[in-house]
């Protein structure tokens, strides 16, 4: 298969169709295995069991940046090689992230509760994570408010490449300016300070949650494309009656 016959509605929905199926197997066992050892896994000796909080925040944490990243590509696609199938990437990847985003402050906060005895504080990596959340909502509202779908779809490529610049000053932040947050455990030079009796079951759980992100984002995208196809059938139903 061409990545080139993707362009090709008719084409994604037959892969996507086939795809489905074997990507929920792999999504329900990958998130069964890797969250069963999540459980498993030890105590920390200072944090105690908050630390399994970790197993489900960082692979949201994670998901929340790539998806932008995702979503960032497909703006190009949309601006610059006009794919036809690249803005119903980007817009059906945007709620997801928005989730994955949610998620990961979510728990954040709870995570940071016990360690920094407050839910939230205005610390620089929470602020700039807060920013991609109302971002993601903007990119949503923006795309229910314009009517027109092409000019809906410049314009949220336009604002998702500008909100791209987010994406490192998320990564970098802990580097950058003096915050609660603690600095890169896992990808970091050097390689992972993680015990192997947490950094297997994260990594485990960070691929169940991604493969659960490939297999929302190709059922959305079946949806979306479907969606506007019965919005092309009925306009030209009301055509044709408001000619007859």
């Amino acid at each position: 298969m061409k990545l080139t016959e993707l362009a090709n509605p008719t084409r994604f929905l037959s892969y996507a169709g086939r795809l489905l199926p074997w990507l929920a197997g792999a999504t329900a066992l990958a998130l069964a295995v890797g969250l069963t050892q999540a459980m498993l896994a030890p105590d920390d000796y200072q944090q105690g069991a908050t630390v399994k909080i970790m197993f489900v925040h960082v692979p949201n944490a994670w998901l929340a940046m790539f998806v932008w990243g995702v979503m960032s590509v497909a703006s190009l696609g949309t601006l610059v090689w006009r794919h036809p199938l690249a803005d119903v990437a980007a817009k059906t990847a945007a709620p997801i992230g928005a989730a994955f985003t949610f998620l990961a402050l979510v728990t954040g906060s709870l995570w940071g509760r016990p360690m920094w005895g407050t839910y939230w504080e205005w610390d620089a990596r929470l602020t700039s994570m807060l920013v991609l959340f109302l971002m993601y909502l903007g990119l949503i509202a923006l795309w229910r408010a314009v009517e027109d779908p092409s000019r809906a779809a410049r314009a949220a490529a336009v604002l998702t490449l500008v909100g791209a610049i987010n994406l490192p000053i998320i990564k970098f932040s802990v580097d950058w300016w003096n915050t609660l947050h603690q600095p890169a455990s896992v990808m970091r030079m050097g390689g992972s300070t993680l015990d192997k009796a947490f950094l297997v079951p994260l990594l485990v759980t960070a691929i169940g949650f991604s493969l659960l992100f490939l297999t929302l984002h190709l059922a959305a995208m079946r949806n979306e494309i479907l969606r506007r196809r019965v919005r092309s059938l009925q306009m030209m139903q009301a055509s044709r009656a408001e000619a007859a």
